[in-house]
């Protein structure tokens, strides 16, 4: 267990740079589900997503431990690349980031607007997240990973604030990709001892954190082909699935065209743009809406960085590929 001063000292050095984000309970939203749901609001951080805490934390830190540090390199689908260009121009460090070959290509612009070298690698995350091993190695760059004890500290903070400002939340979905968010929240709600439970959420078209919950080990997937590319996990962190094992209620698994579904619900309720992984914790929250009915609930809306070609098929209601 991580203590709470720990906790709200990082997320102090969060909000030096970040102010908290709101959350809010939207009526049709509650109509819609039957519930009083709360929406955490990371879709409105400087970079348009939660990653931003983590890396703020895990940056500062880097410079204490390691004052002469040449630069950076990390491997994203884009929300992680941009926390990490953010913090290291922040930092005074120099970012180079790797992305698969046909990533989104407005989060691509987006960090190399935040100052950061791009390099298009490999077929999918794990594919870039391999070659970025062997660039750190070549060029003596710091490899900052997806998933770090440093990560999940900064990233808490947005619990932090939630729990803070809602009493007695029954029940929190959280989109899992590596598994920083839904580790920082079982934190948070650890640290403070609440009763929430905790529960997360996954595309069945990027199942692994699921099926190695299921399991009670790692369970890695041939793909992860799904359009909520905030969530494509294949290999699971051993690390990050030890804390969910331990701290997670359960995992839905929910389809794409679910997903999409969520997002044309958060912007006709909400007024707010998700990217996919941002409309998972909705979906999976409209799935058990029934299990749900008449509960206190939360769900984290983790980003809204997404292709605007990809956003009009959500809303029109097109098929995810």
């Amino acid at each position: 267990m991580v203590s709470l001063d720990v906790l709200r000292d990082a997320a102090a050095l969060v909000h030096e740079t970040v102010q908290p984000t709101l959350q809010h309970s939207w009526p049709l939203l509650n109509e819609r589900v039957g519930a009083e749901v709360w929406v955490k609001h990371e879709n409105h951080t400087p970079i348009g997503a939660f990653k931003l805490r983590g890396g703020l934390v895990y940056m500062n830190r880097l410079r204490q431990r390691e004052p002469d540090v040449a630069g950076v390199i990390s491997a994203t689908r884009g929300n992680h690349g941009q926390s990490v260009a953010f913090a290291a121009r922040h930092n005074g460090l120099a970012a180079t980031i790797v992305v698969p070959e046909g990533n989104s290509s407005e989060k691509n612009a987006a960090m190399q607007a935040l100052g950061a070298a791009l390099i298009e690698s490999g077929h999918d995350f794990q594919a870039a997240y391999e070659f970025t091993l062997a660039e750190a190695e070549r060029r003596g760059l710091h490899l900052v990973p997806s998933f770090h004890d440093d990560l999940v500290t900064g990233v808490a903070s947005y619990s932090l604030e939630l729990f803070d400002a809602v009493e007695d939340i029954d029940t929190l979905y959280v989109p899992i990709g590596l598994g920083s968010g839904i580790c920082g929240a079982i934190r948070v709600r650890d640290a403070r001892g609440l009763a929430t439970k905790i529960v997360g959420v996954v595309s069945e078209k990027a199942a692994a954190y699921a099926l190695s919950f299921d399991a009670g080990k790692a369970v890695a997937t041939n793909s992860a082909d799904t359009m909520a590319d905030g969530v494509a996990c294949r290999v699971p962190n051993d690390d990050a699935l030890a804390i969910i094992r331990h701290g997670a209620e359960r995992i839905v698994t929910v389809s794409d065209e679910a997903i999409m579904a969520a997002m044309r619900d958060l912007a006709s309720d909400t007024h707010n743009m998700a990217e996919g992984a941002g409309a998972v914790a909705l979906a999976g929250l409209t799935k058990e809406a029934e299990r749900m009915r008449g509960k206190r609930v939360a769900i984290v809306l983790s980003g809204g960085n997404i292709d605007r070609a990809l956003y009009l098929k959500a809303l029109t209601g097109d098929t995810p590929n």
